[in-house]
């Protein structure tokens, strides 16, 4: 099938409150440019130089969409970042998040952001650790940052063959999410629960996702990567 056809027939597969954030990492201008016709609205990125050639090569017509920072975001890439995306799902420490708020009120703009948990706990992977405690305090002091507009969660979660194992995980990310969402916190805005890719966005979309990120599923198969059938 082609682009336009996976994205079109997923896209119908899926609620219509799920953002599909498309995974463009290693693509191609003409593949973007194919998906985005075919009606995507949201273009993630794994690396800052990425995101930056994509948005150049299709001009006009980056416009037209939202690009999400979906890679680990080195420090000293924020500079770089900022006019490119339009939001940063990857905040993972304090730090981080002052970072991104300092240089953001440098240019005037309030970045939406995400916090990245580590819901596996996996030494190889980024992300907070997945304690309802750590999780709320990290958003109770980044909400006071006058330069980040802190938006819901997101997580990657281990890598199964088996799109089943997945769920345990997305289950436990969703009542982080919604307990945090329970509290009010003042300028948190609790909408976004970023989880599940190609071979499990039908899983986490089941376990409350309202954001999934797809790349082989819409673009074509790499690395052995399968689609949940």
């Amino acid at each position: 099938m082609s682009i336009t056809e996976n994205y079109q027939r997923i896209r119908e597969e899926i609620p219509d409150h799920v953002t599909i954030v498309l995974a463009a990492k290693t693509r191609t201008q003409e593949e973007v440019e194919e998906a985005i016709a075919a009606g995507a609205t949201d273009i993630g990125e794994n690396y800052v130089q990425e995101g930056e050639t994509m948005h150049a090569l299709l001009g006009d017509r980056a416009s037209t969409v939202t690009w999400h920072m979906i890679g680990d975001l080195q420090t000293n890439k924020i500079n770089k970042t900022l006019p490119v995306f339009d939001m940063i799902q990857t905040i993972d420490s304090l730090k981080k998040a002052e970072a991104v708020s300092l240089r953001s009120e440098r240019i005037d703009k309030i970045m939406p952001v995400l916090i990245e948990i580590n819901i596996g706990s996996e030494r190889t992977k980024s992300g907070v650790a997945p304690q309802l405690a750590i999780v709320e305090s990290l958003v109770r002091e980044a909400a006071h940052l006058p330069g980040i507009t802190i938006c819901g969660l997101m997580t990657m979660g281990p890598r199964f063959g088996d799109p089943e194992k997945s769920r345990e995980y997305f289950r436990k990310t969703r009542k982080i999410f919604e307990t945090i969402r329970e509290q009010q916190i003042d300028n948190v805005i609790m909408k976004h629960l970023s989880m599940g890719m190609s071979n499990t966005y039908k899983v986490a979309v089941e376990e409350g996702a309202t954001m999934v990120r797809l790349g082989t599923c819409v673009f074509g198969q790499r690395d052995g990567a399968s689609c949940l059938k």
